[in-house]
């Protein structure tokens, strides 16, 4: 696409590099360059402006360093999907989605019982091998995959089978079935995407993964729920707030 238009200062203290990554970034942020979009490469931007080709490379960096831009082998430079910054509260993604007046579309990859391994026996508070719900979800927002989600349910909880989660959400679904959760156990990391993530979120085997875990108990103390989810970080980031006591 053709670039958009700057106005340089050249006789401002502020690095013409900035100059054009600031004045990128407004673009970015108001629309003017939509999401997807495919920018003109680093000849063509610095022909256009009249700037060494060094200059726009380090302005693109900045934007690529910021996660407003990404660079893609045989494709080009692109402006990247508004990422999805999601406080650190006992709410659902879907539910967070809906409220930032997002889209959600969810594709119900896997659904049964199965026998509990050590780690989720541990995490549901039951005996290991004992049946469990498993749900495996792939989350979309804007049609790009943004999560892939693994939950694990008592039997005695709810019956996963009773209820479409491609079109519910799982904590939706929790509260209409009476049960009230109030505190989870929640872990952040990161790791490299296996093959089948990769496929799934259409990113390359060993990419980089935002990873949370969490177990939801009930207002009995009861585990009701326990999640391992992995996120793409150029579309998604958790926030929280700090207070110094």
């Amino acid at each position: 696409m053709p670039g958009p238009r700057f106005t340089l200062d050249r006789s401002s203290p502020v690095p013409l590099y900035f100059q054009v990554a600031e004045q990128f970034e407004k673009a970015i942020l108001d629309g003017t360059i939509a999401p997807g979009e495919r920018i003109d490469n680093e000849i063509s931007l610095a022909a256009d402006l009249g700037l060494s080709r060094p200059t726009m490379r380090q302005a693109i960096q900045v934007l690529v360093d910021k996660g407003m831009l990404v660079r893609k082998r045989g494709v080009g430079t692109q402006v990247v999907h508004g990422k999805i910054r999601r406080s650190v509260e006992l709410t659902s993604l879907h539910d967070d989605l809906s409220a930032a007046g997002q889209k959600p579309r969810t594709e119900v990859i896997a659904i049964g019982k199965v026998p509990a391994d050590e780690d989720v026996a541990r995490e549901l508070q039951l005996s290991k091998g004992a049946d469990v719900w498993s749900l495996e979800r792939l989350r979309f927002v804007d049609k790009e995959p943004l999560a892939l989600m693994h939950n694990y349910i008592p039997l005695d909880v709810v019956d996963l089978e009773a209820v479409d989660l491609a079109e519910t959400g799982l904590y939706a679904y929790l509260r209409d079935s009476g049960i009230v959760m109030r505190v989870a156990r929640q872990r952040i990391g990161a790791r490299g995407a296996s093959v089948e993530e990769g496929r799934l979120l259409r990113e390359r085997k060993g990419a980089p993964l935002l990873t949370m875990q969490r177990t939801a108990y009930d207002n009995a103390g009861r585990a009701v729920e326990y999640g391992r989810h992995a996120y793409r970080p150029d579309l998604y980031a958790f926030e929280l707030t700090l207070v110094d006591r």
